[in-house]
């Protein structure tokens, strides 16, 4: 037996079957409301749309004017007719799926429940996934630093050996010592001593060379010296090496010493340590020697990284990305690169789920797993029941905070219940009875905040901004503040072609009043600095004016002045109780063996009766024969006076020998690590004066 179609089946339209939940029409079905084009009509504007569009791409450019713009119009329809049988899909599944409460709780289960507990599981495996993978990339790329910097420990103690070497025996001699000391570590490690680029014959090589041929020359960018990630050989037999040059004056011939070390055994020791497998690296086709073998076309070129007939070392990983600084050896640029590499998820679970304690762990993250569930569970149930009572305690809630959005802070909330709610709303009532006060300490904080920015700029604002050059002299100055604004300041006066004066100076106290004070301390300093040659004339000055503005006692500024006479060979110093001066002298003047340097003087801008003649009577000011190599070291307290956990301070007695143990590096790298000296004798504790450093070196001295 056939059923009878219904006038809506018959004439084509969408059939929506009855529904016992629904609410009853007028004729006693399910009510439809309004239903709109019918689906044969939607059918007809499918066909003429497509078929519009299907002739005018037949046509081509032989298509009239008014047919495409018909086709323009039907593609317009076709998108509307789109979006209309969306909506119609949606509204058909709402109405046949959500009409019933149950199914309405269940997708709300469905929401509540399981959408968040995958999302959460997604969560932590793709955040997992980026530590991991950010983790092994700050990896791979120290591995990569790590080998640039041994290239040039490399080059440096070769050129430190190559000094006095003239026979070229003596200085392949020399090279091959130098391999010989790095090849356990660095098997295909080379050297090389080449000439410029004018010049024809190679001075000397050691190692293998077997990565690559030797370079001939060095590029017209390296003035001095340079290193970085190189990629270098000919187009399908590029290899990726750590190169570093340095340019020296060899028995009247300038060469370079160029290191070259092969980042094979590096990948290696990467793989073994970390679980990773380098796999190939992405190089700008820009770089240097590329644009010879290379298609003009591609913009990088793929170097892979695994040695020929290695198999593969990680079985189950997933791959990333890192990104590498690349050197381009012809024009001395920075180049970024990117290095492919899989991560091993076996090794990396034999390290963390192997062992007692790790076995531990991964059971209790399985409790605590299934606990998870449990509670989201129960949640779910309790939250239904405890709806009615806490939309209640919400609604509450919501007049409240709406009363005391309009600044009516003398509202309070009815507490009507002994639970966590009737608590909630106790501890409204008592915000909104303390709100007041709250918002006027808010205000208070942001002026103290706004006051110490203004303090800290003018703090910057008044050291020298960016490198400080002077001829024959190497000047390395740091400023880093503590948590409060200080008061520490250095600055560096140009007194001539070969003189030189620096201030350091301490201003007493914290915050804007010491940031002023270094302001106006700064302009004493550059106005008298042209007037006085002398150190202490010119804090006998200094001293004249400030003692008679700063009215208060608590506030005293301590500095130090030493005028560098290059063409003379002296410095002359004056310190006003300022922490001393510590002198390095260079090799041949008692070598290895640091003076601090503590000539007599009063602090500056003591308001105080006669305290202007018993200043001059006690600053001394000193003078001293000066060499080249020379080292002079000018802080402050924030550097001898640092304090560890245990209450003891760093002293100028670990400073003076950190000095006499560096004082062969650069001026930075001294710098660089006093200050970590200073952090790790610190440690945990708490930094509260602000550290001030200013190291100076005789770098060469007029004849």
């Amino acid at each position: 037996m056939v059923p009878q179609s219904s006038p809506s089946t018959a004439s084509g339209s969408l059939p929506v079957a009855p529904d016992a939940g629904s609410p009853p029409g007028p004729s006693g079905r399910a009510s439809r409301g309004w239903r709109g084009p019918s689906s044969s009509t939607l059918r007809r504007v499918f066909v003429v749309a497509l078929g519009l569009n299907l002739v005018v791409r037949l046509l081509g450019a032989a298509t009239p004017g008014w047919l495409r713009t018909f086709d323009s119009v039907g593609t317009v329809v076709l998108a509307l007719a789109l979006v209309y049988l969306l909506i119609r899909v949606l509204e058909l599944l709402r109405r046949r799926l959500l009409w019933r409460v149950r199914r309405r709780l269940v997708l709300s289960y469905v929401l509540i429940g399981f959408v968040p507990i995958v999302l959460i599981v997604g969560f932590f495996l793709l955040g997992g996934m980026l530590v991991l993978g950010t983790v092994k990339s700050s990896l791979v790329q120290l591995s990569f630093d790590e080998v640039v910097e041994d290239a040039a420990g490399l080059v440096a103690t070769t050129v430190v050996d190559l000094r006095d070497v003239a026979d070229p025996v003596a200085l392949r001699v020399v090279l091959e010592r130098r391999i010989r000391g790095v090849e356990g570590r660095y098997p295909l490690a080379s050297l090389v001593v080449v000439p410029r680029m004018e010049d024809v014959a190679p001075v000397g090589a050691a190692g293998s060379w077997r990565h690559t041929t030797a370079p001939p020359g060095v590029p017209g960018w390296l003035a001095q010296e340079g290193a970085g990630i190189v990629m270098t050989g000919s187009p399908g037999r590029r290899v990726v090496v750590a190169r570093a040059a340095t340019v020296i004056d060899l028995a009247g011939r300038v060469v370079a010493v160029v290191a070259d070390v092969p980042l094979a055994d590096v990948m290696r020791r990467v793989q073994a340590s970390g679980g990773i497998e380098l796999i190939d690296m992405s190089v700008p086709i820009a770089m240097g020697g590329l644009q010879g073998g290379a298609d003009p076309a591609a913009e990088v070129e793929r170097v892979s990284l695994v040695p020929d007939g290695q198999p593969a070392a990680v079985a189950v990983g997933f791959v990333w990305t890192a990104d590498i600084d690349l050197l381009d050896w012809t024009t001395g640029e920075q180049i970024r690169g990117q290095v492919d590499f899989r991560v091993d998820l076996a090794t990396l679970y034999d390290r963390v789920g192997r062992g007692g304690f790790a076995s531990s762990f991964f059971f209790g993250l399985m409790i605590l797993g299934g606990l998870f569930l449990t509670i989201e569970a129960v949640a779910l149930v309790m939250g239904f029941a405890l709806a009615r009572s806490i939309t209640g305690a919400i609604h509450e809630l919501f007049t409240g905070t709406e009363r005391v959005r309009r600044g009516d802070f003398s509202h309070r909330i009815r507490v009507e219940t002994q639970d966590q709610l009737g608590e909630l709303a106790g501890s409204f009532n008592a915000m909104t009875g303390s709100i007041a006060d709250l918002l006027k300490q808010a205000e208070e904080k942001r002026r103290l905040e706004e006051e110490l920015r203004i303090a800290r700029d003018i703090q910057m604002s008044l050291l020298p901004s960016g490198p400080v050059t002077f001829p024959g002299l190497a000047v390395t100055a740091m400023c880093r503040p503590a948590r409060e604004v200080g008061g520490d300041y250095y600055d560096f006066m140009p007194l001539g072609e070969h003189r030189l004066g620096v201030i350091v100076a301490d201003v007493s106290g914290k915050g804007t009043s010491a940031a002023f004070y270094m302001a106006e301390l700064k302009g004493l300093i550059l106005s008298l600095s042209q007037i006085y040659q002398s150190p202490k004339q010119l804090l006998m000055e200094v001293n004249r004016i400030l003692s008679a503005n700063l009215l208060d006692n608590r506030t005293f500024i301590t500095m130090i002045y030493a005028v560098v006479d290059l063409e003379a060979r002296t410095v002359t110093y004056a310190r006003a109780g300022h922490t001393p001066l510590i002198y390095v002298p260079a090799d041949g003047q008692a070598p290895g063996r640091s003076q601090v340097l503590r000539p007599d003087g009063l602090v500056v801008g003591l308001h105080l009766e006669g305290i202007v003649e018993k200043f001059a009577e006690l600053l001394e000011e000193e003078t001293l024969s000066i060499g080249q190599g020379d080292l002079f070291a000018f802080y402050t307290d924030g550097i001898t006076e640092a304090m560890n956990e245990e209450s003891d301070l760093f002293g100028e007695e670990r400073l003076s020998r950190l000095l006499e143990e560096h004082a062969h590096l650069p001026s930075d790298e001294i710098q660089a690590q006093i200050l970590g000296d200073v952090e790790a004798f610190v440690g945990g504790a708490e930094q509260h004066d602000d550290m001030t450093i200013v190291l100076l070196r005789i770098d060469d001295l007029p004849e």
